[in-house]
């Protein structure tokens, strides 16, 4: 199968890595300056300097290559959510593509199959997603990922992509519910950092409000997650599979987690723009947590947790404040 990963960030280059063993794939990067230094050193030092990246994968900063070539077979959009439009209007008007990319676009608020939907109504359409970290998909360590998609056809060529020894692809039908849970996981990533982060009273003790209150966080952040993923469409059952339990757990508790980092940060006095240039790459929760509580409000979908994490964002409440105001809410039932 020939294939085209556009986007040289750490997670097209992993899966690129991995599909590079048995099919023929082609990794597009903007930067031609990072091609060339990847083709020279065997590695993607700038996103991934810990995998070597195998002979037959093949390099290139020449988007009309890589769109030739991918016509054939199957596009991967491994770009951040705000690149996922200009991607989707590159390609040909019938392709067959799957996008990465977790959040909400900017200013429309859309997820990304209604992105598709609006500029390649013919394209065959999918997103891959799951509890996934770059690093480890490319070291070959065992990972599940769902392919979900409204074309059977289509997931199933994601499995004949990607699905291996070390990593297993399953399949939905519920792009919606993949699209929420991979979106809004990461608003609740920035959450239980904030809850980690924050100092402990007693200087004796570790930081962090302590495991009972991860836990309860983690949990009512899954329900806050299902709530919104119902009403904009998804089936519930979604959101207890890799999609959602399983990329929440995974974001929210691994120090891999790039939104974890922030709201650990964020808890310790940091500045957020400091944060995210120290980074260094994408922190999808950040940019979406305010179009999640604005169609969350639009469907009458009460987010407690994400009310809060963006009034952090925003500098309107400290971590400690946030806190408090969670804990200050009225008993109710838990259903």
């Amino acid at each position: 199968m020939k294939i085209s990963v556009l986007g040289g960030g750490a997670w097209g280059t992993a899966l690129a890595i991995q599909a590079a063993s048995r099919h023929d794939v082609r990794l597009w990067a903007r930067d031609a300056a990072q091609v060339a230094r990847m083709q020279a050193s065997g590695r993607n030092e700038r996103y991934l300097p810990e995998a070597a990246l195998p002979p037959a994968l093949r390099l290139t900063a020449d988007l009309d290559l890589a769109l030739a070539h991918g016509d054939e077979g199957l596009f991967v959009i491994a770009t951040p959510m705000a690149a996922l439009q200009p991607m989707l209007q590159a390609l040909p008007e019938r392709s067959a593509v799957l996008w990465l990319c977790k959040g909400f676009q900017a200013g429309t608020g859309l997820l990304g199959h209604e992105v598709a939907r609006a500029v390649r109504p013919l394209a065959r359409v999918g997103v891959l997603s799951g509890p996934s970290f770059a690093v480890e998909v490319a070291r070959g360590q065992p990972t599940a990922l769902v392919a979900a998609s409204e074309d059977a056809a289509l997931s199933e060529l994601a499995v004949d992509a990607f699905h291996g020894d070390t990593l297993r692809i399953y399949t939905s039908n519920d792009p919606v519910g993949v699209e929420v849970g991979g979106a809004v996981k990461n608003v609740m990533a920035i959450a239980t950092g904030i809850a980690d982060g924050i100092p402990a009273a007693d200087a004796s003790l570790a930081p962090g409000l302590g495991l009972n209150a991860r836990a309860a966080l983690i949990t009512r952040g899954l329900a806050e997650i299902t709530r919104l993923g119902v009403a904009l469409g998804a089936r519930a059952e979604t959101f207890m599979g890799l999609s959602g339990l399983g990329d929440l757990v995974l974001t929210a508790t691994g120090d891999l987690s790039r939104n974890r980092q922030v709201g650990l940060r964020l808890a310790g006095g940091r500045a957020l723009p400091d944060i995210l240039a120290e980074l260094g790459h994408v922190a999808e929760g950040v940019y979406s947590a305010a179009t999640v509580l604005q169609r969350a409000r639009a469907r009458g979908v009460e987010m407690p947790i994400t009310e809060v994490v963006v009034a952090v964002l925003e500098g309107r409440l400290s971590a400690a404040q946030a806190v408090s105001a969670l804990m200050r809410r009225d008993a109710r039932p838990e259903a």
